[in-house]
């Protein structure tokens, strides 16, 4: 049963709530859930700070509380997106998922950066206030890294997917009133728009940041790397503001989105997990589907071992363990409806053979 906190007449889920509801969804990535948890939690209580306050007050003074606007760094398929969409669940607010490789800097040919907003309107059925506090999760931040070093070796060319968009960016993420496009069919239309207020959006960003150093070497990816109980990398593993500048993110950037949220590549025991102990697992709605059809399905211990053996032998994570299944289900899906009544159990030897052909 889900606890909440009472705060006078409002009420909050509390981290540790939060934290448990993503646990039943997301498998491993222990710190990330705890971190986003807070964030969430104090993310809401400023929003309830701010709105207490008169409003005479708060026009010349500057909020105590700032933003706690989310960076994610981590491998694909490690559940950057699954944990940002199943918190925005939890906390019942409007969602979108933004790629931050179709934008450009205002003025030419591509989405301007208010139309995330508008994304995010359309989300919460074009209610303004509902949408003012919903969640943007920013995916592939990573590429729009400064492309050149002009800045540094006095070199002067446009950047106009990269860092032109991290500074497009910067008025939303810190909170201000911005004009987003009413029609998202015609975007580049400046006639029809509506005035959104940004400062209590919660902006999420996400990237790979593959090849980035940490301190003057190399990142070496996977779930080997030194962590102490309680799941801290050493200091000197984690990914600092120095090795994101170095990467080509801008100071002012990263100034606004202060909870950096490091993800690992997940191990073979986690994604086994994945594929069993999730309500909404892809192994749950196959089973669901074809019960429908009145044939059960199961799986042995080994069949698993192999599907996960594949999945980490594509370096995909968890997202390509629907591509997987999909692979391994296309006769039985199709054959379904002249099977009724059938138990269908696939070993390791049915894995393996269906997988060579893949």
């Amino acid at each position: 049963m889900v606890k909440t906190l009472q705060h006078e007449d409002v009420r909050w889920l509390s981290p540790r709530d939060i934290y448990e509801y993503l646990d039943q969804y997301v498998i491993g990535q222990e710190r990330a859930k705890r971190t986003v948890a807070i964030a969430a939690y104090n993310h809401f209580k400023r929003i309830h700070a701010v709105a207490k306050e008169p409003p005479g007050k708060s026009r010349f003074k500057k909020p105590l509380l700032k933003k706690s606007n989310i960076l994610m760094i981590g491998p694909t398929g490690c559940g950057k997106t699954h944990i940002a969409r199943n918190l925005a669940e939890i906390l019942e607010v409007p969602f979108t998922v933004s790629d931050a490789t179709e934008y450009t800097e205002a003025g030419y040919y591509g989405k301007d950066v208010e139309v995330m907003a508008g994304e995010l309107l359309y989300a919460a059925d074009m209610d303004v206030e509902k949408a003012q506090q919903g969640i943007i999760f920013i995916d592939e931040v990573d590429k729009i890294a400064r492309r050149d070093h002009g800045s540094r070796t006095g070199a002067g060319s446009r950047d106009i997917g990269g860092e032109g968009v991290q500074q497009a960016l910067l008025k939303m993420l810190e909170g201000s009133q911005v004009f987003v496009p009413y029609n998202l069919t015609q975007h580049w239309n400046k006639h029809d728009f509506v005035q959104m207020d940004t400062t209590n959006i919660l902006f999420i960003c996400a990237g790979t940041f593959t090849d980035i150093q940490r301190g003057g070497r190399a990142h070496v990816a996977g779930f080997g790397q030194q962590e102490d109980s309680s799941g801290h990398k050493p200091l000197e593993q984690r990914v600092t503001i120095k090795d994101l500048m170095d990467y080509g993110m801008i100071a002012e950037f990263l100034g606004r989105v202060p909870v950096l949220v490091e993800l690992d590549e997940l191990s073979e025991p986690e994604l086994q997990r994945i594929i069993t102990e999730p309500p909404d697992s892809v192994l749950n709605e196959y089973k669901a589907l074809l019960a429908l059809d009145g044939i059960e399905l199961d799986f042995t211990p080994a069949a698993f071992r192999e599907i996960v053996a594949f999945a980490k032998k594509r370096k995909v994570g968890a997202r390509g363990l629907r591509t997987i299944f999909e692979e391994l289900m296309h006769d039985v899906m199709f054959d379904a409806p002249e099977n009724r009544g059938e138990r269908i159990v696939y070993g390791a030897p049915e894995v393996r053979e269906k997988l060579s052909q893949a």
